[in-house]
Parts: structure tokens; sequence; C-alpha cells
């Protein structure tokens, strides 16, 4: 059977929350808001726990980051100096109650963002839940993925205030 590719073009709605504090305070802040999630969920999960997974994942906040990549200390082969850092930020349980409609759902969860200090400051990117996730025109995956929408610019809002 021969390989199949299909293409698809999207458009998705990208977002810039601006601040005026210090770098350092709105990634300590955002850090105090989104805690790092517990591996161990994880654990549960692979050794068939999953009662106990439940438990432990309907008990988590809405929103936990999975994992950090400080892309400015990348830059700094470059010999520059920024500071930036792309985090992984979602919840388990949100991510399986769209990829249960669409598995594909699965390559935007968690959520990739942005947190960077440039010419124009510090600020916040990220690609709109809605958007990405839209792609697949199922309302169970939107409706869970408007409330992703929210939750993440509403946390990551009060990091920049």
């Amino acid at each position: 059977m021969a390989n199949t590719i299909n293409i698809q073009k999207i458009e998705v709605e990208h977002v810039t929350i601006h601040s005026g504090k210090d770098f350092g305070v709105v990634k300590s802040m955002l850090e105090s808001l989104v805690p790092r999630i517990d591996d161990g969920i994880f654990t549960l999960l692979r050794y068939r726990e999953t009662t106990r997974a439940l438990r432990e994942l309907e008990a988590l906040p809405a929103l936990s980051i999975f994992g950090f990549r400080d892309h400015g200390a990348l830059l700094q082969v470059a010999g520059l100096q920024r500071q930036s850092i792309q985090y992984d930020i979602g919840n388990p349980l949100t991510a399986s109650k769209m990829t249960r409609h669409r598995m594909s759902a699965g390559l935007y969860a968690p959520v990739r963002v942005l947190l960077r200090e440039d010419h124009d400051g510090v600020a916040f990117e990220y690609d709109r839940p809605i958007s990405t996730f839209g792609q697949f025109a199922d309302q169970e995956v939107n409706e869970v993925a408007r409330k992703l929408d929210n939750d993440l610019q509403a946390v990551l809002e009060s990091a920049t205030a």
C-alpha cells in the first residue's frame, strides 16, 4: 500500500501579551501561578493505575507547566544575550477530553507559550488554542479548547499585570 500525504492549510490566531514588568518578575509570577506538573501521574498511567491517576488528575489546577526550554541560553551560541523561555502549559485531563474525540488534537496539547524579552519589551506569545484545535471541526474539542483558551489568557494576563 502506498503512503499518502494530506496537507491542509489552517488559520491560526497568534496572541502577544505585553508587560511593563521585568522579565524575571513575569517569569516568577507565571511559575507561582502555574505549578510544575507532578510526573508521578504519568508513572501511575504507565502502570495502569487509572483510578488513582484520575483522582490525581481531577485534583490538578486548571493549568500546569509540563516542561520548559531556555531559548535565551541557546542564543548564546550566536553571541546574543536574550531572555526567552518556552513553556509547555496545559492539563492532562483537558488533553484527554479532546483527544478522545480527535487523536490529532494531541499535536497541540500542551500549549506552547513563549516568554521573551526583546526590542519591544517583555511579552508572552502563543497560538490561541481555539484556532489550533478548531481545525478539527469537532464541537466537543472546540468546547474544551475554548475553556483552555480562557484559562491560559487569564493566567498570562495575571502574570504580566
